[in-house]
């Protein structure tokens, strides 16, 4: 058996990166897209054209088990800023791939020139998120009071994250 491996993704990933997207978004507990979003507008927001890259952890046994977006957190002037969202297969959770996933995205955003990445919108009540962010160097520095309406737990806090590079 080999490792997982993180990698760019290419077009033809849509099809294990969609059922990853999909029961992410449509649990209502992490992401602020709709639960209903069709696979159509789902690909449009997670596979972005450059300067934004799509990642994905491959397994050889279990395929496509994660993916994250990379991209610039503003135009022009903040665009020195990067952003990045994450996804890992809930049949996958606790086995490490958002770590290995988010290392080397953090690892592509230095090389890319990247000096900060931020993170605009981490649902508190996500405790796994936010102590994979924090022990990673990201600190909150903000917070958007009951920014986001939780599926089962109402309306709950949203986080803003941010570290250097």
């Amino acid at each position: 058996m080999t490792s997982p491996v993180t990698r760019l993704a290419r077009p033809d990933d849509w099809s294990g990166i969609w059922p990853i997207w999909h029961a992410v978004v449509q649990a209502g507990e992490t992401y602020v897209w709709s639960p209903s979003t069709s696979e159509g507008d789902a690909r449009s927001f997670w596979m972005l054209p450059p300067p934004a890259e799509v990642w994905v952890v491959d397994d050889e046994d279990a395929g496509i088990v994660a993916t994250a977006t990379l991209k610039p957190n503003q135009l022009g002037l903040g665009d020195h800023v990067a952003n990045a969202s994450f996804m890992v297969d809930p049949s996958n959770a606790g086995r490490g791939m958002g770590r290995l996933l988010a290392e080397a995205v953090l690892d592509r955003a230095r090389e890319l020139g990247y000096l900060a990445m931020q993170f605009n919108a981490v649902v508190a009540t996500n405790e796994g998120a936010v102590a994979l962010w924090r022990s990673l160097g990201f600190d909150v520095v903000g917070t958007i009071p009951e920014g986001f309406r939780h599926a089962t737990k109402g309306n709950v806090d949203l986080l803003i994250m941010y570290r250097r590079l």
